[in-house]
């Protein structure tokens, strides 16, 4: 694909936004910005002309990002199924504009690996216990593996089987999981009593939970719940739930509490929460892309400093001496002198001290 830009910052089409509004908006790390990249111009072509300030709003940064990422674009090529496909992209008065983009309307084909893959995820899923709409899954795979063709024979050579392990407690093997469990709990309004692991703590709790729904984020199944521990609304990851139990209690989420938003994702920063600020090496970046940062800035040679918001420093400390050489924390001291102390206790053990 290549682009060929028109305009620029100082054509817009917009007076710039004050400072502190653009420097409320955090950097994005490299797969947020090429997940960004690779929508822009469908995006674009879809409704003809967009403004900038529009689209800058619809994926979260600023117009100089916007227009940064435009300009990158510009560098990038698509020479298949083709011999050459260019595309005219201009951003001229403060819209953006995209022409003879035919290559991105032809339909996606799926490689050997990619229909695979996605078979094999599939009938997995369709393995699951308690599984509901299983019929709608079973066309979906139908649907799928004819439209593959070829491409979906090798996945038809991988056997799949779920181990449905039953961790709720008391309950003989064959009984109903987890997953199914709350369902019932859900629709019938009970109360819970879950034990639950907490992996920033190492800890596992016990504690009492109004369901409110089930729901799947970023992969990942969590019960949504009011937790009498707490008095808040929690989610609570299936997979970490080492017991469960359905009690006579009914549940009683109170009028005040309100489904968590995961549109954007887990993470909600709070003011609350402490910032972390570390510096990382060229091999620490991936810290950038792995975790929500509040802030990324370039400290050149490939190095960065990163600020990561918690509400609990345990895991931050954990996270520094797995880094070993890779990073450090440089604030705040006392949450640093937490890792040198965690370091020296760990060779202590070793005889290393």
């Amino acid at each position: 694909m290549t682009a060929r830009t028109t305009g620029g910052a100082a054509r817009s089409g917009g007076a710039a936004k004050p400072a502190a509004k653009q420097a409320s908006k955090q950097p994005a790390a490299s797969t947020g910005r090429l997940a960004r990249l690779l929508a822009l111009v469908p995006y674009v072509v879809n409704r003809d002309t967009v403004a900038l300030e529009e689209a800058a709003a619809a994926f979260g940064v600023t117009e100089k990002q916007l227009i940064d990422d435009l300009n990158l674009l510009w560098c990038v090529e698509l020479r298949a199924p083709d011999p050459y496909c260019p595309i005219d992209l201009s951003y001229e008065g403060g819209e953006i504009t995209v022409a003879e983009a035919e290559s991105i309307a032809r339909p996606l084909r799926l490689k050997v690996d990619e229909a695979s893959a996605l078979l094999v995820a599939l009938r997995m899923l369709a393995e699951i216990p308690d599984l509901h709409d299983r019929d709608a899954l079973s066309r979906v795979i139908a649907k799928l593996e004819g439209a593959a063709g070829a491409a979906a024979v090798p996945s038809a050579q991988v056997a799949v089987e779920v181990d449905a392990r039953d961790v709720a407690a008391g309950r003989a093997p064959g009984a109903r999981t987890v997953l199914g469990t709350l369902r019932d709990a859900v629709a019938s309004r009970s109360r819970v009593h879950l034990a639950y692991y907490v992996p920033a703590r190492d800890e596992n709790t016990e504690r009492d939970v109004d369901p409110m729904r089930l729901l799947v984020v970023e992969g990942n199944t969590y019960l949504e719940g009011w937790c009498r521990r707490a008095e808040a609304v929690r989610l609570f990851k299936l997979d970490r739930i080492t017991a469960l139990t359905v009690l006579d209690d009914p549940a009683e989420v109170p009028d005040h509490a309100e489904p968590i938003d995961v549109d954007a994702g887990l993470f909600r920063p709070s003011p609350q929460d402490v910032r972390v600020t570390l510096e990382l090496t060229p091999r620490g970046r991936w810290v950038a892309d792995y975790y929500p940062c509040e802030s990324v800035e370039e400290l050149g040679e490939g190095r960065l400093r990163v600020v990561l918001p918690t509400p609990d420093t345990r895991w931050v400390r954990g996270l520094a001496l797995r880094l070993g050489d890779q990073g450090r924390i440089v604030a705040p001291a006392s949450v640093a002198a937490g890792v040198r102390d965690d370091a020296v206790r760990a060779l202590a053990r070793y005889g290393l001290g």
